[in-house]
C-alpha cells in the first residue's frame, strides 16, 4: 500500500491482502537501518488469519520517500500521519528496537490509534555508545558489524537457525541495513539516544502492552526494560532464552505466537508471562 502522508509517498506492506474495513489492523514498525521486511513472517501470518496488516516503511526507509525523520517523536508523528490517511484507528501496534520506541511514543500521544502495544526488543531509555554513533557517522559498514556482533545470540552467530536451515541470518541483517542510504543509521541511531522521555511516555501508556525480551540480547539488554515495564499499568513480558536482539528472525515463531496470542487476548492485565522456548510451528 502506497499513500501520500505530507505530501511525500509512504509505503506499509499489507501481507499481499486487501484493507477490509471490518477487520482489526495490524502495525509493524521496523527498527534502525531496516525496512518492513524484518516483519516477514509475523505480518504475512497475520494477514492471511483475518487482520489488516500495515507494516511501515519509515521515512527515508526502503519504499517510502518523505526526507529521515531525526527524533522518535517524528517518528511517532509520521506513523500517526499514515494510519490517518489510511483511516485506521484502535490498531494493535507492534514496534522493534527503534520502533518500539516509536510505537511508545504513539500510544502516549495518539491513544485513539493504538488498542494494544506491543514492544519488541526495547530499552527506555534506549543506551547508543559513542563508539557505535563515531562509526555510525565515519565509517557505516564498522558500525553495521558492531550491531551484528552485539544483535545476535551466540548460537545464532555460528548458524543456529531452525526456522530457515541454510540461511545466513548475520549475512541477511548486514545485507539490509546496506540497502539503505549514506547517513539513515547515523541518524537513527541518534535519535533513540535522544529521546529521553519514554518512561514519561510508558507511564501515559493505557493500551495493554506486551514486551517481548531476549534474554541474549546485548543491545537492549533484558534489564534496560525494567523500568517500562514498570512505568507501564497493563504490562505483560514474553522471555525469549536463546534469542537475542535481532529475534524477529532468531525466533520467528516464538515471535509470532507471543504477538498473536496477545493480539487476540480479551484482556490484558499486568504480569509475566514465564520464560518459554515454543515449538516451531505455526500459532
Amino acid at each position: 500500500m502506497k499513500l501520500s502522508v505530507n505530501t511525500a509517498t509512504a509505503y506499509a506492506y499489507t501481507g499481499t491482502k486487501p484493507f477490509i474495513a471490518s477487520q482489526p489492523t495490524a502495525v509493524f514498525i521496523h527498527g534502525a537501518a531496516n525496512d518492513h521486511s524484518v516483519w516477514a513472517l509475523q505480518s504475512r501470518y497475520f494477514a492471511h488469519h483475518g487482520w489488516n496488516v500495515l507494516a511501515l516503511d519509515l521515512p527515508g526507509h526502503g519504499q517510502s520517500e518523505e526526507a529521515l525523520c531525526t527524533s522518535v517523536e517524528a517518528l511517532a508523528k509520521f506513523v500517526a500521519d499514515f494510519l490517518d490517511a489510511a483511516q485506521v484507528t484502535n490498531a494493535c501496534v507492534f514496534g522493534h528496537s527503534m520502533g518500539s520506541l516509536t510505537a511508545l511514543e504513539l500510544a502516549a500521544t495518539r491513544e485513539d490509534l493504538v488498542a494494544k502495544l506491543g514492544l519488541i526488543g526495547t530499552a527506555v531509555p534506549m543506551a547508543v555508545g559513542d563508539a557505535l554513533l563515531d562509526a555510525a557517522a565515519n565509517d557505516e559498514d564498522k558500525a553495521r558489524k558492531m550491531i551484528i556482533d552485539w544483535s545476535y545470540a551466540p548460537a545464532s552467530q555460528l548458524g543456529n537457525n531452525h526456522a530457515a536451515p541454510g540461511a545466513w541470518l548475520p549475512g541477511n541483517s548486514l545485507a539490509l541495513m546496506r540497502r539503505m542510504k549514506t547517513g539513515v543509521l547515523h541518524t537513527d541511531l541518534a535519535a533513540c539516544k535522544a529521546y529521553a522521555t519514554g518512561l514519561d511516555a510508558a507511564k501515559r501508556v493505557e493500551a495493554p502492552t506486551l514486551l517481548v525480551i531476549g534474554e541474549k540480547d546485548m543491545m537492549t539488554p533484558p534489564k534496560a526494560a525494567a523500568a517500562a515495564i514498570d512505568a507501564i499499568k497493563h504490562s505483560r513480558v514474553v522471555r525469549l532464552k536463546d534469542a537475542g536482539h535481532t529475534m524477529l528472525s532468531e525466533a520467528p515463531s516464538e515471535v509470532l505466537k507471543a504477538l498473536w496470542s496477545f493480539a487476540n487476548l480479551q484482556t490484558a492485565q499486568k504480569n509475566t508471562i514465564p520464560t518459554r522456548r515454543f515449538a516451531p510451528t505455526s500459532p
